[in-house]
């Protein structure tokens, strides 16, 4: 990969290069943190309309701002992962990468043939990171998990709104946030290691 063009923040981690596959809110805002760090990150976009969350609003000359804020120092690309062309620049992303982050469900990652074994073949120092609303394994990791399911799911909505009114959604992504602060604190412990 070129240089980037982007103006990194200095930070503890200055040099370090990530390649963010993850969408929406649990991964690119703790991407974001890591590029607020000072890490160079390299967010892959699927072709057509990109990460979900550039079609949220509000816009502000045409661009999102949710997308704005959770993608901020990033730069970006478009592949399609299940196109040879486009897996050999990600596999060469890869071989130069540090850290790889994915929030797909699990095992998506693993029918595109990009699992951690797979890709450790190719760069073994890659730190690879992921996460998934109910974890790798068990009865419900196969399950989507957006913010909106972890609030129902835990109670929180039955007691925000109004009395005597329908379960209500906290207004802020509150889950979303918490896990994603957790998995950084863990891919920094790992990363800052000697």
């Amino acid at each position: 990969m070129p240089p980037s063009k982007t103006v990194q923040a200095a930070g503890p981690f200055s040099g370090l290069l990530v390649i963010d596959l993850t969408h929406v809110l649990n991964g690119p805002f703790g991407t974001t943190i890591l590029a607020d760090l000072g890490a160079r990150i390299v967010k892959v976009e699927p072709p057509g309309h990109g990460d979900d969350t550039r079609t949220y609003g509000p816009f502000y000359k045409d661009q999102s701002l949710y997308f704005s804020f959770v993608n901020r120092g990033k730069e970006s690309i478009v592949l399609n992962l299940k196109d040879d062309a486009d897996r050999a620049i990600f596999l060469n992303m890869v071989h130069q990468a540090d850290v790889l982050t994915e929030n797909f469900r699990p095992g998506t990652m693993e029918r595109l043939g990009f699992s951690y074994d797979a890709l450790a073949k190719i760069n073994p120092r890659l730190i690879y990171a992921s996460s998934s609303g109910f974890g790798q394994t068990g009865p419900l990791a196969s399950y989507p998990a957006y913010d909106t399911i972890i609030q129902a799911m835990s109670g929180i909505m039955s007691m925000t709104g109004f009395p005597d009114g329908p379960p209500t959604r906290v207004g802020t992504s509150l889950s979303e946030s918490l896990r994603r602060g957790v998995h950084v604190l863990r891919l920094s412990e790992r990363a800052l290691r000697p």
